[in-house]
């Protein structure tokens, strides 16, 4: 039979009401003849809910505890998933991720798919059940014990038994109808795609993008699983929603096809650091050895004590996410005491965003920088940081500034045109 891969989030599965919503769309595709394999997130609130409970008990906990509890919360939803279609009169049963086995890394609140072996699921749909409801977010490791995935879990779980049980397609539902050409609660002229390819969807998820998690579109377009994004709460066709796949499916792209913006942003500046081989390596060593997610990187000539120095001398930026800024001024701090690197001043300024503009068509199109900065500029928002890639632009402007940005950007590319 052919299989689909149907992925409900937390909201989708919130309470009673909303599984059994969730039951009657599964229901419908088992009557158009699929087997369906069905993956479920906890109910909406739960996972934090028990976090907060572990860390509650204990501080300093376990990670290998931590997985054991948190990992119930899609357990539940499993199993009272399973139970709603059955009472539906569908074939089903619930799988935790042990059960399948899911089996990954060993890295507890953080694990990587290693497997998905296909026997045990097949065995049940060879005997008449028609869907396997199984745990997302969680698996089992090298030492028998229960891991998760980390954030984004749920979806990237999907994604993988797609891959694994070569799926017709992945369908996540969520409070959402699709991919937007920009947040709709920023600009009423943000659109739904019909269809987006999967580097546009990795860089805007990436880029600040909510609906989808980076690592399951990272997953989706290595194993060419076309995915659809769509409502759990609007009557659902062929048509409905947005469809990531490969670039080829798409006949004709615009240049632009999405608005992306994250607001927790930080900008840091090391002023006067030694401009020579190597000093570039030894600001970013240290900062990747504390973890920190360096993002947009300038160097230039700096300005203060240049005529001292003849210029020998530079400045150095970097974003960070705002969170992390105490962990990159440490590291910083750290690595100037012991010799590794000396600077005059370290400046945050965490009044910043970052907006994006992302689309396969840039390839082939120049002066998309010159429409995008001029768009800036006729709003008076100057530019502090600038990042490209093949598809993507991006800027750092002051926060104050980004929805208005979002704004002009998005009506400069005509993004609400068909």
């Amino acid at each position: 039979m052919p299989l689909l891969v149907m992925k409900f989030g937390g909201t989708s599965v919130a309470d009673l009401d909303r599984i059994r919503n969730a039951a009657a769309k599964v229901q419908r595709e088992v009557e158009r003849g699929y087997d369906v394999i069905v993956i479920v997130s906890a109910m909406s609130g739960k996972t934090n809910e028990l976090v907060g409970w572990v860390e509650k008990t204990s501080p300093l906990f376990d990670a290998r505890e931590y997985d054991a509890v948190v990992s119930s919360g899609e357990n539940v939803t499993a199993g009272l998933m399973a139970l709603t279609l059955q009472e539906m009169g569908v074939p089903a049963r619930s799988w935790q991720g042990w059960q399948v086995p899911i089996n990954t890394t060993a890295a507890h609140s953080a694990a990587r798919f290693v497997e998905i072996p296909r026997a045990n699921l097949d065995q049940k749909f060879g005997e008449g059940f028609k869907v396997a409801v199984v745990a997302g977010f969680q698996g089992i490791g090298p030492d028998g014990r229960i891991t998760t995935l980390g954030r984004g879990g749920s979806d990237t779980t999907a994604v993988a038994f797609a891959a694994a049980f070569d799926a017709e397609r992945c369908d996540i539902y969520t409070d959402v109808d699709g991919i937007y050409t920009t947040d709709p609660r920023i600009t009423s002229k943000a659109r739904k795609l019909g269809k987006i390819a999967f580097e546009e969807m990795l860089e805007l998820a990436s880029l600040g993008a909510k609906v989808l998690q980076t690592r399951s579109v990272e997953l989706a377009m290595r194993y060419k699983v076309r995915l659809r994004v769509l409502s759990s709460f609007d009557e659902t066709d062929e048509s409905s929603g947005t469809l990531v796949c490969d670039e080829d499916e798409i006949m004709e792209s615009k240049v632009v096809n999405g608005v992306a913006y994250s607001r927790e942003e930080a900008k840091i500046t090391l002023v006067t650091v030694e401009d020579r081989p190597g000093i570039s390596a030894s600001i970013f060593e240290p900062l990747a050895d504390a973890g920190v997610n360096v993002d947009m990187i300038v160097q230039n000539i700096s300005e203060k004590n240049f005529e001292d120095h003849q210029g020998s001398v530079t400045d150095m930026t970097f974003s960070v996410p705002i969170n992390q800024v105490e962990r990159a001024k440490r590291a910083m701090e750290d690595a100037r005491a012991a010799g590794r690197i000396d600077y005059d001043e370290l400046i945050v300024d965490t009044e910043v965003a970052k907006v994006s503009v992302v689309g396969i068509g840039m390839r082939s199109h120049a002066g998309v920088a010159a429409r995008m900065f001029k768009a800036l500029a006729d709003e008076n928002i100057n530019i502090k940081v600038i990042s490209t890639s093949e598809i993507k632009i991006s800027v750092l402007i002051d926060r104050k500034y980004m929805e208005l940005a979002v704004q002009a950007l998005h009506d400069a590319f005509g993004l609400e045109a068909a």
